[in-house]
């Protein structure tokens, strides 16, 4: 008799999740039918609208939605969840420490490579999709064309400034909007099918085997359109840890995919009626006296799909930022319920201009197409490459079984890549810039602070040293506790001795500190604080934080006293160590790479900042070191 309350409850919580995921999760895959079928049959890669290739291409576009979504992302992507959360940085975690040495910096460096190309789809995916739904405007007249590109440039504007403000305050409306959007464009296409109800047989998955037996080499090259139809795949993998797994696949199977299908069997139906709307099928289903409405409408889907990828932006650069991938950041919280609404500034700005640049230069969403689907195919491969590592190593899967399915998404993407392939001089070239100049900047990043802590640890005193240093000499000691933060684990904060070695005293209470980023998402408050006593006041205490998590060192030292750290809060100093970087011959990395180190250093949000220390407790002792 108990199963009917809990079994309404569950419903009661999955309805409201399960409409966030349509509002965040579906934006991008959801607005593709305002260019996939276009590009499909125009461009320089375009197929003649017949009756075998719409009936070929529809077949094609429905089996990328079954195959690369529904069963390559909701069925087995979405089960590789790190502690709930997912994404390729996610991933990346979740590879093993076992793995072998030879093996293991080749995946870590896909997944970043893959973490790069997601910035470039930041990018691109708002440029093309307010630029698809403002063309509208020209089906209605063509007065409007001179406009496109500046209403479009001024929405994007409107978009990256509202950042700021918190999508929370605005995010109610979002799955409302996209249920609205998507029986919009059901609708339209039903009343389309009734017209040429023969469409449906593209169900067949012969048409799509037909139409490569007639075009051969050649008609791959279409694939390139098609898989527009699938480039909001990582979005559901990577916003996961949001919705939860539940509310996105009961989302997908209830009304998203339902209604990605009967668009695009209308706007086929539409195309076999009448041939000579290839220019903008989509907008040519709505009626006359619909077609400004549809436009708003596709405006709005326009910016809640970008609003997705920029939101997606900012959290991949806090998990670069916590894993060591990127320079410390602002990153301000949105929002006061929701941990994963945060909004970093630097990177805002970057995709406002990027993403302005991009529209103003390729001017139209046809041209800006050959642009969009390189970056999501390498994404797309270079998941399938983690996950099988990750489920051989970590899940023990049987290694046929993985091989196997590895196998046939690979042959499917490596397909879909072949086919953006031949569009790099069209504009694919911009996402693989994009992303070399990233993933050189992530990895500099990376290297140049293991070289800067090598160079540290050579220098630094070890702790037990320094405390029989401090047995030795028993220098005076003042009131008050000083906290001295430090990277290195093992050894002493170079603050600390310079302290000691100039000032000749220490405080009656000295804490050690160390921050340290774990490969989990979360780390629970009750294993976040380690402390350990060294006897004469001193305290080494270490803090560990997720990847997901933003460190609060007064916060973690409230815990500390929780757990038996005598310190008085109400007086306690930090230091922290300044490095001056120098760039020298010593071997570690290219003079330009080690040049590019300093400026990223220079430039990265203070300490004091990022640790949410209060600043007038702080005193820095600078430190010169070469690299």
């Amino acid at each position: 008799m108990s199963a009917g309350p809990d079994k309404s409850r569950s419903i009661s919580s999955l309805l409201p999740l399960t409409l966030g995921a349509v509002g965040v999760v579906y934006g991008d895959i959801g607005t593709s039918p305002l260019y996939t079928i276009r590009e499909c049959f125009t461009g320089s890669h375009a197929v003649a609208p017949t009756h075998e290739n719409v009936l070929g291409v529809l077949s094609m576009i429905i089996y990328a939605l079954i195959v690369v979504i529904s069963v390559k992302y909701i069925a087995v992507v979405m089960r590789a969840d790190n502690h709930g959360e997912g994404g390729i940085l996610a991933l990346t975690a979740l590879i093993p420490a076992g793995v072998a040495k030879s093996t293991k910096p080749v995946l870590i460096g896909l997944g970043i490579f893959g973490a790069a190309l997601l910035y470039g789809d930041g990018m691109i995916t708002p440029a093309i999709t307010v630029l698809g739904a403002i063309e509208g405007l020209n089906v209605v007249t063509p007065l409007f064309q001179p406009y496109v590109v500046p209403l479009t440039v001024v929405i994007l504007v409107g978009v990256f400034f509202i950042q700021q403000f918190g999508t929370h305050r605005v995010g109610t409306l979002f799955g409302p909007i996209m249920v609205v959007w998507f029986l919009v464009i059901a609708a339209l296409g039903i009343s389309w099918i009734v017209r040429y109800p023969s469409v449906l047989l593209a169900v067949d998955p012969r048409h799509a085997v037909h139409y490569f037996r007639e075009h051969g080499l050649r008609g791959i090259t279409v694939l390139g359109a098609v898989f527009l139809a699938v480039t909001g795949g990582e979005a559901l993998y990577a916003d996961m840890g949001h919705f939860g797994k539940r509310p996105i696949r009961f989302a997908w199977f209830s009304l998203v995919l339902p209604a990605l299908v009967l668009n695009y069997f209308g706007q086929g139906a539409l195309l076999l009626i009448n041939a000579e709307a290839t220019e903008q099928p989509f907008f040519l289903m709505a009626p006359s006296w619909a077609l400004l409405p549809m436009v708003v409408l596709a405006t709005f889907a326009a910016i809640i799909a970008s609003q997705a990828l920029i939101s997606g932006a900012f959290s991949l650069t806090r998990q670069a930022i916590q894993l060591g991938y990127a320079p410390r950041l602002d990153i301000a919280h949105t929002s006061s319920d929701e941990i994963g609404q945060v909004y970093v500034p630097q990177v805002n700005w970057a995709l406002m201009v990027a993403t302005i640049l991009i529209v103003l230069g390729f001017k139209t969403s046809s041209s800006l197409a050959a642009a969009y689907g390189i970056a999501v195919t390498m994404t797309m491969i270079i998941t399938v490459l983690l996950l099988a590592k990750v489920a051989i190593e970590r899940w023990h899967w049987p290694f046929w079984v993985v091989a196997s399915g590895a196998t046939v998404f690979l042959v499917i993407d490596g397909l879909f890549f072949g086919a953006n392939l031949v569009k790099v001089a069209q504009g694919g070239w911009l996402p693989i810039l994009i992303g070399i100049v990233l993933f050189t900047v992530m990895t500099t990043w990376k290297t140049g602070r293991r070289i800067l802590f090598e160079r540290l640890t050579e220098r630094s005193v070890p702790l037990d040293r320094f405390m029989n240093i401090v047995a030795e000499q028993r220098p005076a000691r003042v009131p008050g506790t000083s906290v001295f933060m430090t990277a290195q684990a093992q050894g002493t904060p170079p603050a600390l001795v310079h302290n000691l070695r100039h000032n000749k005293v220490l405080h009656n209470k000295v804490v050690v500190l160390t921050v340290l980023t774990t490969q989990v998402p979360h780390v629970p408050a009750n294993e976040q604080v380690e402390i350990r006593d060294l006897g004469a006041g001193v305290s080494n205490v270490l803090v560990r934080y997720g990847f997901m998590q933003n460190p609060d060192v007064p916060e973690a030292l409230r815990l500390a006293q929780t757990l038996g750290l005598q310190i008085d809060e109400e007086d306690i100093t930090f230091f922290l160590g300044r490095e001056t970087i120098l760039v020298s011959d010593r071997p570690g990395m290219a003079k330009w790479r080690e040049s590019l180190f300093v400026l990223m250093s220079k430039n990265a949000v203070r300490a004091t900042a990022f640790f949410r220390l209060p600043p007038d407790r702080v005193v820095e002792l600078g430190v010169q070191v070469e690299i």
